[in-house]
């Protein structure tokens, strides 16, 4: 009997919100980790698919986020998200001892993600990342940029409007639509959390090393919120068993684009032949 917890605690005391798409017998576990500003249950879709084709899916809601605990959109440091992912992860390898697991991760989700990936090598089968954050699409309002950094040391949870345009999320204006009416989106950062993201990004788009495990990385040909151009010349540095595919015409939500199923399938052609 599998039995995810619904809730996790930290180590600095909040309670972390998890989602579980169950199946008997899967041929392995994805671990999802969601962008800036949402929450793991935008991810229904995309859990149904994998569990139709023999995969377990566990995901949960960062700190500051959906119905996690702590101020909206803050951290008190970037390590606190990847220390939160590991505990995720622990949660689910006490339930899969023995089964191949895959982490997820979308935009900021992609950024931790091949962040604790480089810095902590965790012993996972591999990691699909879909328009991650390893540079912006767009340039961040100075003012913006001079408070974050500011106030980062000053009063670390001063929050302000993260600047993230909805219409750039899909071209679907049904997913738009749904974005703007979910009381669960919060587009506001904290200084912390804004500034600690960005240094992590900027450690990405200059890494030069090898990544231990296979790697998928996808993103949106017209993406305006995070940059596809970094992300294919982050696959051409770095070393290892790395796929990189660019999705034509799709903005920053490739798996709530109109042509989905295409990018679902291509993931999943991706996972079997890993596994």
């Amino acid at each position: 009997m599998v039995i995810i917890p619904t809730t996790i605690a930290t180590k600095d005391n909040l309670f972390l919100k998890t989602k579980s798409w169950i199946i008997d017998n899967p041929k392995a576990v994805i671990c999802l980790v969601h962008g800036f500003g949402e929450h793991i249950s935008r991810y229904e879709h995309v859990g149904q698919f994998f569990n139709e084709n023999g995969y377990a899916v566990f995901g949960f809601d960062l700190r500051g986020h959906g119905e996690s605990g702590g101020k909206r959109g803050h951290t008190p440091t970037y390590e606190a998200y990847l220390d939160d992912i590991q505990l995720f992860i622990n949660a689910v390898k006490l339930q899969y001892k023995n089964t191949p697991m895959f982490l997820y991760g979308h935009s900021m989700g992609g950024n931790l993600v091949l962040n604790y990936l480089i810095k902590r090598t965790p012993s996972v089968f591999g990691i699909i990342t879909t328009g991650p954050w390893i540079q912006l699409a767009f340039a961040p309002k100075p003012l913006m940029l001079t408070l974050g950094k500011m106030m980062r040391s000053i009063l670390p949870a001063f929050s302000q409007p993260s600047g993230l345009v909805r219409e750039h999320l899909s071209r679907d204006p049904s997913v738009v639509a749904a974005n703007r009416n979910d009381k669960l989106i919060n587009l506001q950062i904290t200084a912390s959390a804004g500034m600690g993201i960005t240094d992590a990004a900027t450690f990405l788009n200059t890494y030069e090393g090898s990544l231990p495990v296979p790697t998928l990385i996808m993103h949106g040909g017209d993406d305006l919120i995070t940059s596809q151009p970094a992300s294919e010349a982050f696959t051409k540095r770095i070393k290892g068993d790395v796929t990189y595919r660019k999705w034509e015409g799709m903005y920053h939500e490739i798996h709530n684009e109109f042509d989905k199923i295409a990018v679902l399938n291509y993931t999943l052609d991706w996972l079997n032949k890993k596994i």
